[in-house]
């Protein structure tokens, strides 16, 4: 009777030395440099990254209450209610490489402030926001005879990052330069457009400037 001596596993470690706001996009985009290490040679990597705000990881000013009311609630309720929250997912197809190597995942960014997370950074003034980032996926690598094998990535593979806030702001700012969105109700819009015709604004902000001195 032969006994099979068990395949050998690569070992994956994952971080994040650094992001930036990429320069020509059709969208804000921010590049994350992921640093990838490997005790086996891999032939290709197949990730699917989770990445989480951890609100509970940094401190707050009273500016940064004021804009995260309307996502927590009073800070008076924040034990209850800060709690980590998906910001996005992405996903990469690493190249060939052994031992280590350092590959760019590339992150797109909303402006919509319906959404959550958009909330959040909109509403810090500066500082960094603590990140987390749950890696799944496939790994080929080369097995002990030398053969092409696959496996999972292990599921307690993560990182943590902290993102500076200006590095997020930066890449809105490339796309939208002093702009904002509003999202409206289709009637309330409606009625605005006609306000706006009838009064013969010619920009958006003309007429909402017109209301609000009223």
């Amino acid at each position: 009777m032969t006994s099979s001596v068990p395949e050998t596993l690569p070992q994956l470690a994952f971080a994040v030395e650094g992001a930036e706001a990429v320069r020509f996009a059709a969208a804000p985009t921010l590049a994350f440099a992921l640093r990838i290490e490997s005790d086996l040679p891999v032939r290709s990597l197949a990730l699917s990254v989770q990445i989480r705000i951890v609100p509970t990881r940094r401190s707050y000013d009273a500016a940064d209450e004021d804009g995260l009311v309307e996502l927590f609630g009073t800070p008076e309720r924040w034990g209850e209610t800060l709690r980590s929250f998906l910001w996005t997912n992405a996903t990469l197809v690493v190249p060939p490489f052994e031992g280590r190597t350092v590959a760019e995942l590339p992150v797109a960014c909303t402006y919509d402030l319906e959404v959550a997370a958009t909330k959040y950074f909109h509403a810090l003034g500066d500082g960094d926001v603590p990140l987390e980032l749950l890696f799944s996926g496939t790994v080929f690598y080369v097995g002990d005879e030398g053969q092409l094998r696959t496996a999972k990535v292990p599921w307690e593979c993560e990182a943590q990052f902290r993102l500076p806030v200006g590095v997020w702001k930066e890449a809105i700012a490339r796309s939208f330069p002093g702009a904002a969105w509003l999202r409206l109700r289709q009637d309330v819009f409606d009625r605005l457009a006609a306000y706006k015709a009838r009064g013969t604004h010619p920009t958006w902000e003309a007429a909402i400037e017109e209301l609000l001195e009223r």
